[in-house]
């Protein structure tokens, strides 16, 4: 019985030793990467302060110089547990993380937060304001960008609109609009129940091919509905789990 014991201490202790401590919270920015210059955690400290007085909402950046091999959303994870960040009761917190070795950011998201920072907005604003920054080194500026959008997210000003829609260029076909809804839907549903999800995909898949291509016979729309119901319980498997909120990328 020891030396099973020892054994599974053995096969566990690599694992354990692994993850790196839960850096220490030190204010709004927590610079553990070098990343920033003094002026702008200054500058961020005093916006940030000012936007949890008057909004009660806490954002809070941190960065670090390596994830150890720690996959970003589990070490963002123990960081939000650790953290507390938000308001008691309220879970009203978010935590803008960026590993530089790694180069990945993530924005983690507490539940008080998740409807207006989804996992789709957070998905843009790391796409649209922070990646482009910091692929051109400009730390100082995607994390300044970054905490601006997040702050304007927060308060319902932020458009989730890709870039190429906000400068005018042509938008996608009105399929791909329904496509998308579609899918949000299954989604939706699916972190209900799972049924639900694949009855959304079964309505909705018919629905959308007889609005785009009229004239379909009923065998085929038969068909879609049970493609469109198998297609809903995958979207509902993939993307439906609960959970704390959050999005991330990479930039390199």
């Amino acid at each position: 019985m020891n030396k099973l014991l020892a054994l599974l201490l053995f096969c566990l202790l690599p694992g354990l030793t692994m993850a790196q401590d839960v850096p220490l919270l030190r204010g709004y920015v927590n610079d553990y990467a070098g990343l920033l210059a003094a002026e702008t955690v200054q500058r961020l400290e005093q916006t940030l302060g000012d936007f949890e007085r008057s909004d009660s909402t806490q954002v809070v950046v941190l960065t670090v110089p390596s994830l150890q091999g720690e996959d970003i959303e589990g070490f963002s994870i123990r960081v939000a547990e650790a953290w507390k960040i938000g308001q008691k009761g309220r879970d009203n917190g978010a935590i803008l993380l960026i590993a530089k070795a790694e180069r990945k950011v993530r924005v983690e998201v507490g539940r008080g937060l998740e409807g207006a920072l989804t996992d789709l907005v957070s998905g843009r604003i790391i796409r649209g304001e922070i990646a482009p920054r910091f692929k051109q080194g400009d730390y100082d500026g995607g994390v300044t960008a970054g905490v601006s959008a997040i702050m304007a997210a927060v308060k319902g000003e932020y458009s989730a609109a890709p870039r190429d829609l906000r400068h005018g260029k042509k938008s996608a076909p009105p399929v791909v609009g329904l496509l998308v809804f579609l899918g949000v839907a299954c989604i939706f549903l699916g972190a209900l129940s799972k049924v639900l999800g694949g009855i959304a995909g079964a309505a909705g898949l018919p629905i959308l091919a007889s609005l785009t291509f009229p004239g379909l016979g009923l065998a085929v729309l038969a068909g879609l509905g049970v493609a469109g119901f198998l297609l809903g319980l995958l979207l509902a498997f993939l993307f439906g789990g609960g959970g704390r909120g959050g999005g991330g990328m990479s930039w390199g």
